[in-house]
């Protein structure tokens, strides 16, 4: 019975530390800001937690005038992505550079991580360097 029970704890270990391969912090392609990736319940999540402009560097080609004025540091730029088989899924990124926001989809390709935004047909996708 012991040996079921452990068997079945280290399975569960085993399948939560799979799923938190892609968090982390995470230097973009360009090279320009790092991106901390964090779960939060059953979702996905990054947020910048270092640019190269530093820290006092501001939103302003968001959409929403609003929010021009807030520093990017530590907005969320992915957001809602959920596990499914490799990848992860269904979510959002937002590109700062021109304010606007793409569906979005991420994996693990070797040591790197995949991030591609979609905008209908069309998408793009970048490397990204753990940090």
């Amino acid at each position: 019975m012991k040996t079921l029970l452990l068997s079945i704890a280290m399975m569960l270990v085993s399948a939560s530390g799979f799923a938190q391969d892609i968090v982390g912090t995470w230097l973009t392609e360009a090279g320009d800001a790092q991106v901390e990736i964090y779960q939060s319940g059953d979702q996905f999540n990054g947020k910048i937690v270092w640019l190269e402009k530093g820290p006092e560097t501001k939103d302003i080609h968001n959409s929403d005038a609003k929010l021009r004025g807030r520093k990017l540091m530590g907005v969320n730029i992915l957001s809602g992505l959920t596990k499914k088989k490799d990848k992860w899924e269904g979510g959002r990124i937002y590109n700062p550079k021109n304010g606007k926001s793409y569906k979005c989809s991420i994996w693990l390709d070797g040591k790197v991580l995949k991030v591609r935004g979609y905008l209908g047909v069309f998408y793009e996708t970048q490397t990204w360097k753990r940090k």
